[in-house]
């Protein structure tokens, strides 16, 4: 019988495309994944990959392998986990990308309280803007917004991701607040590009009414992080477009203000991924239902509506 080290070997290169990542992934030698994965090719008589000095990738045989043992391996491995927890709690290294403002601002400080539930699980929490590749990246769940749902992926809805416009308190102090969306075009915009393009989207604005409209403000600077750009504002250096996740405590304090407030940008929703297993490993599972039961009883599915 083939061990679990040469089965997750073989599945990992595979994910990752390279022994190196697969390596790095495993905490393992490059060396030691492809004697792995070389043993499991001879035992069972086939060649799983075609090796070059630049790729690897699989055969014919190898694609119908990892689509067999692909989900199984998951299933398995999350029952390990599950029998393995300390004293029948959920441990475990959970790995985690969110955003950074995001996450700081409302995931963060739920880490004490879920710690003293859960001890032994370990936290590896990645802030990051990015979109991650969970599933050849290694990662237990992710929380973001306006993603496509991946292959093998699976969300729970937390809230509504609307985008706002914000100006500081004393914006208009010496300029005439824009009476409609057309009247943008008069002021300078802070914009937030998107880290999977690097460029900015060309967002509508819309109301109850289901009017559109463009966002036709100058494109005074641009911004790789919300609360930049949201401090970019607040210092007066014109109007900004940021979720309202990433506005609320901005708005809250008085930070900020809302510019043509019957107007906002559908983002889509803001949503908990994980992977999609029969089996979810317990720390996943206890994050997750941590997470969603938080954001019910804090309303922000209705704190974070534009209305």
């Amino acid at each position: 019988m083939e061990t679990m080290s040469s089965i997750e070997c073989f599945v990992r290169s595979a994910e990752a495309g390279s022994f190196s990542e697969a390596a790095r992934r495993l905490g393992l030698t490059s060396a030691a994944v492809g004697k792995n994965v070389a043993r499991l090719e001879a035992n069972l008589s086939v060649r799983l990959f075609q090796r070059s000095t630049r790729s690897l990738t699989l055969t014919e045989a190898g694609v119908r392998f990892l689509a067999e043992v692909g989900g199984g391996l998951a299933v398995i491995q999350s029952a390990v986990a599950n029998l393995a927890s300390a004293d029948g709690q959920p441990a475990g290294t959970l790995k985690i990308s969110m955003g950074t403002g995001f996450g700081r601002t409302y995931i963060l400080p739920l880490l004490r309280d879920f710690l003293t539930r859960y001890p032994a699980i370990t936290p590896d929490w990645h802030f990051d803007n990015r979109r991650v590749d969970m599933i050849a990246e290694g990662f237990d769940a992710a929380l973001g917004g306006g993603f496509e749902l991946p292959p093998g992926v699976v969300a729970r809805t937390l809230a509504p991701s609307h985008g706002v416009l914000v100006a500081a308190p004393d914006y208009f102090d010496t300029r005439t607040p824009p009476g409609s969306p057309a009247d943008l075009a008069q002021y300078d915009g802070v914009f937030i590009r998107s880290p999977q393009t690097g460029r900015i989207r060309p967002w509508s604005l819309r109301n109850k009414g289901n009017e559109q409209a463009p966002v036709a403000m100058r494109v005074r600077m641009t911004m790789s992080d919300p609360d930049a750009a949201c401090e970019a504002a607040q210092s007066g250096l014109g109007i900004a477009l940021v979720s309202m996740p990433n506005a609320l405590r901005y708005l809250e304090n008085g930070l900020l203000k809302r510019v043509l407030p019957d107007w906002y940008v559908d983002m889509g929703t803001l949503s908990l991924y994980f992977p999609a297993q029969k089996l979810l490993p317990a720390k996943t599972r206890v994050f997750v239902d941590y997470v969603v039961e938080h954001f019910r009883s804090e309303k922000f599915a209705r704190r974070f509506s534009a209305f």
